[in-house]
């Protein structure tokens, strides 16, 4: 096997050892069998546009356009021309896969059900990551640099997965790394000629080991070593990661500060209620005299997005002694404390932490934040409810209707935050909020018209055998179908508030529990809930129950006339005590069977050709990574090209290229003849030359590496001077020592030879002389020019020097046709046609 294709497999088995670290995060890992088969083809393709050979752009096109018709056939064939060809459907189809993907690792927990979405994201990254390697160590052949897509791939999958494992997948990561920079190492040797072997390591025995190859394993090995070591040390660590919820790294971890970005609640509540059978997650004591309106509140979900709603970004904070007066609770409001002693059983593990609402101070152990703008608790890293025992002190606010009627409108504010909604809702939704609440006085009296329109006179079933999905016609969907469980209700009941200018939220937690024979309440999963809130001014965020047979109807939306008839509004939930519901409540876990069915109540109903209306336009998600690419390879193009023009200059002559001559400038143009001086030039000119342009070219092309690693490492060129007197000043310069003034000497005397010899020759061993030279001057600089001759060489300016040579010479080409045209049309056509 040739070094190149030796290269190419390790690149590919790199990525692909990397890409293990994936395996936890999906309870299926078939699909790395998947990318493994197609990141072989990528690699084949790749390794046969090399022995073609093509030029490089046109290799990695052709690796990225057979990525792309991969990803079609697996993907998306339905959507393509022949199942090969993508088409603008396949793109649109390859934006709504990555959107269901993305809702996917946010609405499951680990190990989430490898769907199609899920899938797309792994096999596809894995691909793009494989082809960044396969770039970067074969076709650029520098492998150092490939370590950083490797490390990118590594560090999502251990920041998402958070598991104890974590090294080990380390360990083989950095293991393919390791195996692909020793491949290259030996790769690059291969190219020097013989390969040198070390000393006997017995008097009279056989050689050792090669001795670069050795010295590389043991750098590996310390470094691999030190790599595992240091994470067990006790220093300052970096936790939480990518798409980290409240489980980890929701703050800086001092308490001083830092902000929340979770994921839907919704979804822990799911994930809790995946269970064949009911029980017992928390188990209340309090001193509340009224059991009914005893809800739990985890969180609420205030940005709404017109498909669904969601927690905002907010800042968080340490946990106060005493929390503030509610927003917009005046002091005129009825109002009781209360005691709630809870205890989380051990194996409910919420992120945030289910408390009465409002609470006036909690008493809890471990990593906690608050969250001011909702009064919600939130765990700091990895901290849950888990057998945790709390006690909360709360207020039991208790408006009247007449307060509620009064309430004047809120402030700017509120208004400005909780009435929005996006332009993409159906204006059905708005039109028909105002026909239920058609001759409404007040907030509060359409508030009241909303909540018995879903609860009683509309017409709706609580049932969760629906088709349900996601997108702009969901709500409208659901208030024609008229069927759904608490999420949809509450949804649609706090949309239709914001478009009546109620400023409104939905809140997630529990439904009041079942009381027990020894005064305490058992709250089970089956009372997962969820349920609207209406902010009034003066009260502040006031509860509203639309779902039927669910929750308890608020006594403030119940009239109190005497006489007066009211129809039956919804009671309490089921217990934990009573026969468990044929339906889960909105909240229940979604399997992946019951995904795949459709039978999950994440979101409102939709039919699935919708879905196309949701999250970022594929287009604008493609222009984004485009622009973060090429942010981050901009810095990166000095030290790539300055890469790639050193392998060139450097190889073999058979497979090097003469430059074209450029002048002007220190030291002329690419690799053009002017290296040797101006005088020789005019020799090289004449008819006498007779050596081969190869050779030519290929000891000028030495000659320019020297003088271009000299300029990289401080010692500018100077174009008056003759090879030898260039040669001469670089030796005292660079202080080299007498044996690498040789290489340099010995470099400049084939400049001679070629130039001036009546039959030039290539000697042998110029580009040992110039790496020789190169190792040289930089053992005597310092680290800060070592790595700017790196990532920022002076040289590399001979790229745009370049450039501007070829647009002056292609202007003045287009410039000469030009001039010539004109001539021929200004001739008489006599002479035009002799």
């Amino acid at each position: 096997m040739s070094g190149r294709a030796r290269l190419t497999l390790c690149s590919a088995a790199a990525t692909l050892m990397a890409s293990c670290a994936l395996l936890p995060l999906v309870d299926a890992g078939t699909w790395i069998l998947q990318a493994a088969f197609l990141l072989a083809i990528q690699s084949a393709v790749g390794a046969a546009a090399r022995r073609v050979p093509l030029a490089r752009p046109l290799t990695v096109a052709a690796q990225a356009l057979i990525t792309l018709v991969l990803l079609t056939l697996v993907f998306a064939r339905d959507h393509a021309l022949l199942g090969l060809i993508p088409v603008p459907e396949t793109f649109q189809h390859f934006g709504d896969l990555f959107q269901a993907g993305t809702d996917d690792v946010g609405r499951y927990a680990i190990p989430a059900p490898l769907s199609d979405g899920i899938r797309l994201m792994m096999v596809g990254g894995v691909l793009v990551i494989g082809l960044a390697v396969d770039t970067l160590a074969v076709t650029f052949r520098n492998a150092a640099p490939a370590g950083l897509p490797l490390l990118a791939l590594y560090s999502v999958a251990a920041g998402l997965s958070n598991g104890s494992s974590d090294w080990v997948w380390f360990l083989v990561a950095a293991a393919g790394y390791l195996m692909l920079l020793l491949a290259e190492g030996r790769e690059r040797l291969s190219q020097w000629g013989r390969v040198f072997a070390g000393a006997p390591r017995n008097p009279g025995g056989q050689l050792g080991p090669v001795a670069p190859v050795r010295t590389g394993r043991r750098i590996g090995m310390a470094a691999l070593g030190v790599a595992l070591v240091v994470p067990l040390l006790p220093l300052p660590a970096i936790q939480g990661g990518l798409l980290a919820g409240a489980g980890t790294g929701v703050g800086a971890g001092n308490g001083s500060g830092g902000t929340i970005s979770a994921v839907n609640p919704l979804v822990s509540l799911r994930d809790s209620l995946n269970v064949d059978e009911d029980r017992t997650v928390l188990t209340l004591n309090t001193n509340a005299t009224d059991l009914s309106d005893m809800y739990l509140r985890i969180v609420s979900l205030d940005d709404f997005d017109g498909t669904t709603w969601k927690p905002s970004k907010r800042h968080i904070v340490t946990v106060p002694d005493e929390f503030p007066t509610p927003t917009g609770l005046g002091g005129d409001i009825k109002r009781a404390s209360i005691t709630t002693r809870i205890s989380a059983a051990a194996g409910y593990a919420q992120d945030w932490l289910p408390m009465p609402y409002p609470p006036s101070s909690v008493k809890i152990t471990g990593n906690w934040r608050y969250e001011p703008v909702g009064m919600t608790l939130v765990g700091d890293h990895g901290q849950d409810t888990s057998g945790k025992t709390y006690e909360v002190k709360s207020l039991d606010v208790q408006p009247t209707a007449e307060q509620l009627a009064a309430a004047p409108e809120a402030p700017l504010s509120i208004r400005k935050d909780y009435t929005q909604v996006p332009d993409s809702l159906p204006k059905v939704v708005a039109r028909q909020a105002r026909e239920i609440t058609k001759g409404a006085t007040s907030d509060y009296e359409k508030a009241v018209a909303l909540q018995d329109y879903f609860a009683v006179t509309g017409g709706f079933e609580y049932d969760t055998d629906v088709e349900v999905g996601s997108g702009r016609d969901a709500i409208a969907r659901f208030l024609q179908d008229k069927q759904g469980f608490c999420v949809h209700f509450s949804f649609a009941m706090a949309a239709m508030a914001r478009t009546l200018g109620i400023p409104a939220r939905v809140a997630v937690g529990f439904a009041p529990g079942s009381p027990q024979a020894d005064g305490s309440v058992a709250v089970s999963l089956k009372d997962a809930h969820a349920w609207p809130e209406l902010y009034f001014e003066g009260v502040g965020w006031t509860r509203f129950e639309p779902t039927p047979t669910r929750g308890t109807t608020p006594s403030y939306t119940v009239p109190d006339t005497p006489g007066q008839t009211t129809p039956d509004l919804p009671q309490s939930s089921e217990s934990a005590d009573a026969a468990p519901s044929a339906a889960p409540s909105a909240s229940t876990s979604c399997s992946a069977k019951d995904k795949k069915l459709e039978n999950c109540g994440a979101a409102l109903p939709l039919d699935q050709a919708e879905q196309s209306d949701r999250g970022t336009p594929w287009y604008e998600f493609a222009g984004w990574v485009l622009l973060g690419a090429a942010a981050l390879a901009l810095p990166l193009l000095p030290m790539l090209w300055r890469l790639r023009r050193r392998s060139v200059r450097l190889a073999s002559a058979q497979h090097s290229a003469a430059g074209t001559a450029t002048g002007g400038r220190p030291g002329g143009g690419a690799d053009g003849l002017e290296a040797a001086g101006a005088g020789s030039a005019i020799l090289l000119d004449t008819p006498s030359q007779e050596a081969s342009e190869a050779t030519v070219a290929h000891v000028l092309a030495v000659w320019r590496e020297l003088i271009d690693t000299a300029w990289d490492y401080g010692i500018e060129p100077d174009e008056a001077l003759t090879p030898r007197r260039a040669a001469a000043r670089i030796v005292r310069i660079g202080e080299l020592d007498e044996s690498v003034g040789r290489s340099v000497h010995r470099v400049a005397s084939a400049v001679e030879q070629v130039l001036f010899a009546p039959q030039p020759r290539a000697e042998a061993g110029l580009s040992e002389d110039v790496r020789q030279v190169r190792a040289a001057l930089r053992a005597r600089v310092s680290w800060t020019t070592r790595v700017r001759a790196v990532v920022a060489p002076r040289s590399a300016i001979r790229a745009v020097w370049d450039l501007s040579d070829r647009w002056t010479a292609v202007k003045a080409s287009w410039t000469s046709r030009a001039t010539h045209l004109t001539t021929l049309l200004r001739r008489p056509p006599s002479q035009q046609s002799s």
